[in-house]
């Protein structure tokens, strides 16, 4: 959880003011309005009956919350795509841990690439850093597909009677009936056979792998640092492939303090009739002074992000956060495969400037701004795209609203 006094906040509004100014320049909207462009008609059509929550094995307290918003990301999945190629959401909640805290979750539902989990990541990073926090630490595992983490769960299974005996008599009937329950849980009590367990990445498949490290490619193209960490870990009934953790350090405790974790909760979202890939991560804040923060009323951008190809699509992100400080916003498409989709969604936007970033562009640091009235375009330094675009006079002024 994120101590206010580790940051420049002065109070939990002002902490979830800016944070969540960031997450919407990157194209995230309140719950609400996701859940709008699916009409109720379309939420409830043909929708399978859900299993009840109780048939779900929660290796961790965070993942009970998980289960209501997979319902509800499952409703956005039945409405028409954005122009974003996914339906990307924010909500704050109450924080689920002893002390009174606020989360503020971030959601991107229907992309099954790991530019899902890669925009989270960055817009949490963000996020953390121009808080203030002190010396951030990104750790990453990847339990699989859910036949990779059965056979890794029945291997945990198989550890865990071999030291029963070390175990502490109220957890030993969890560890015959959720073994990685268990093993959750015995990482957090520091028990001294968890670094002798096996590792879930000892279990991915070639496909998986590959999967995995394009993940850390767009994370490394980034420039946020990371560390695998197979103590990262959670329910295979509510997770598949990537686990995160966001950390800061503590220098009066000496250790790593959480303040966000999430991953790709595809299983959970299949089991109510989401089939398009569903990633989170959850921001905690604890509470104190105000929390009634004030949202800024997100203006019409007035430039259109395209991209052509895998290595444009890594460049972006970096081009993004270029334009994020200088406050020049844009629509983006990083969700979508095809440049073709993100063309007519430019068109229907009708917005005057479109750029273009393909693989010329990404390995000689630049990006083709056209302007659609003259269908006129130009190659542009990055480094110079925010000065190239503000003597055009092209942004968008923005007010502010109160939630």
């Amino acid at each position: 959880m994120i101590r206010l006094r580790d940051t420049s906040s002065e109070n939990t509004a002002a902490f979830l003011s800016s944070a969540i100014r960031i997450a919407e320049y990157y194209g995230f909207v309140p719950l609400d309005d996701a859940l709008k462009a699916s009409t109720q008609n379309l939420a409830r059509k043909g929708l399978p009956q859900s299993r009840t929550d109780t048939e779900i094995s929660f290796a961790r307290k965070e993942e009970r919350a998980l289960a209501q918003i997979a319902r509800r990301s499952a409703q956005c999945m039945r409405g028409p795509v954005p122009e974003t190629g996914a339906h990307m959401f924010w909500r704050t909640t109450q924080g689920q841990g002893s002390l009174p805290s606020m989360s503020l979750e971030l959601h991107v539902v229907g992309a099954r690439g790991a530019i899902a989990e890669a925009l989270l990541l960055i817009v949490a990073s963000t996020i953390a850093q121009e808080a203030g926090l002190p010396k951030q630490t990104l750790s990453i595992n990847n339990i699989g597909s859910t036949e990779s983490s059965n056979r890794y769960v029945r291997d945990v299974g198989t550890y865990l009677r071999k030291h029963i005996d070390t175990i502490s008599p109220t957890l030993r009937p969890r560890a015959a009936t959720d073994p990685l329950g268990t093993l959750v849980q015995l990482i957090e009590r520091g028990h001294p056979a968890v670094a002798r367990a096996p590792q879930a990445m000892e279990y991915l498949t070639e496909e998986e792998r590959r999967r995995f490290w394009e993940l850390l490619e767009y994370l490394e193209v980034s420039g946020l640092s990371y560390e695998l960490s197979p103590s990262i870990l959670g329910s295979r009934d509510c997770w598949a492939h990537s686990l995160y953790e966001l950390s800061t350090f503590d220098a009066e405790t000496n250790s790593n303090i959480p303040v966000a974790f999430g991953g790709r909760y595809d299983p959970l979202a299949n089991r109510f009739g989401g089939t398009l890939g569903a990633a989170t991560i959850s921001i905690t804040c604890e509470i104190k002074g105000k929390t009634r923060f004030k949202r800024e009323a997100p203006g019409v951008p007035s430039i259109y992000f395209a991209h052509l190809g895998l290595e444009a699509r890594r460049a972006s992100l970096k081009a993004m956060e270029i334009l994020r400080h200088a406050e020049i916003p844009v629509y983006h498409s990083l969700c979508y495969e095809r440049i073709g989709e993100q063309m007519i969604q430019a068109q229907q936007l009708a917005t005057p400037y479109i750029l273009i970033m393909g693989y010329k562009e990404a390995t000689e640091g630049t990006i083709m701004v056209r302007e659609v009235a003259t269908n006129s375009q130009e190659s542009v330094p990055l480094t110079e795209l925010p000065g190239y675009l503000k003597r055009r006079r092209v942004g968008n002024s923005r007010g502010g609203v109160t939630a």
